[in-house]
């Protein structure tokens, strides 16, 4: 069991704490009935959430940082709990399109957070240089990339799409983006979107790639991918609720981008 620092030891002393195993962030999550303490490498993805959390309160609806401290390698991120379900939830998926409606108020309401101040940066030079430094240190997951993208038919390995990406990369507008809008980021309660999760890769880039992750993560909790199916919908529903016509390929660069992430 991980050493707590002692400020996080003390606000978390005597209360029941489970372990939250849904996500692929690799970070460890504890819940307590009203915080969670997720435990990250200390890295810049780990602090950019801190600073971005606090710098989003009253912004949009995302968890109080209670104490953030670091030992050890590892940042210790102790925050509120967010009131709802995560969009994933079984009780909201049993209406798919209104999991869709509910995803795209989540996107406009981060696509309308005023941009001056935000102290960081997700666009295309930023992102292209984190792929970069991901790909070179060979810490790209293989494991859970989609089946199409590496392999026959495909690109050969990660430099290889990399290169494909440098060589093709879109025209970008800047607007806050969150960087990770799949599901389990994404809690509702009573019908309207109550909270945001995971804002490491959160910051001012395109929104093209909120656009993308959301779609594809849309389908992937619908197609049975994550044990819920939902025959005959079509995810493409989320840009009649957003009132946009996006770019099918700027799309599929998003996608491919996220891929090294």
């Amino acid at each position: 069991m991980t050493a707590l620092p002692e400020k996080i030891a003390a606000l978390v002393a005597g209360k029941n704490g489970a372990a939250d195993t849904v996500g692929l962030s690799g970070a460890g999550v504890t819940l307590y009935p009203d915080m969670a303490l997720k435990i990250s490498p200390d890295d810049d993805n780990a602090r950019r959430e801190a600073e971005l959390m606090a710098w989003l309160h009253g912004k949009l609806p995302v968890p109080e940082v209670l104490a953030c401290e670091r030992a050890g390698g590892r940042q210790f991120l102790l925050m509120t709990r967010l009131p709802g379900v995560m969009l994933c939830h079984e009780s909201v998926l049993r209406d798919p399109v209104n999991t869709a409606r509910l995803l795209a108020e989540a996107i406009e309401a981060v696509r309308s957070v005023e941009t001056a101040g935000c102290p960081c940066r997700a666009d295309l030079d930023t992102e292209l240089a984190v792929a970069r430094a991901h790909v070179e240190r060979g810490e790209v997951d293989m494991e859970n990339t989609e089946p199409a993208t590496f392999g026959p038919g495909g690109f050969k390995d990660p430099a290889h799409l990399l290169d494909w990406l440098e060589k093709n990369r879109p025209e970008e507008e800047i607007c806050f983006t969150h960087g990770d809008m799949c599901l389990p980021n994404v809690f509702a309660e009573n019908g309207r979107v109550s909270g945001l999760l995971d804002l490491g890769g959160a910051g001012l880039g395109d929104p093209c790639r909120d656009y993308s992750i959301a779609r594809r993560s849309l389908h992937h909790n619908t197609d049975g991918c994550h044990g819920h199916t939902a025959p005959g919908f079509d995810a493409d529903i989320l840009f009649r609720y957003l009132g946009l016509s996006p770019d099918p390929d700027k799309l599929r660069w998003y996608e491919l981008l996220d891929e090294l992430f």
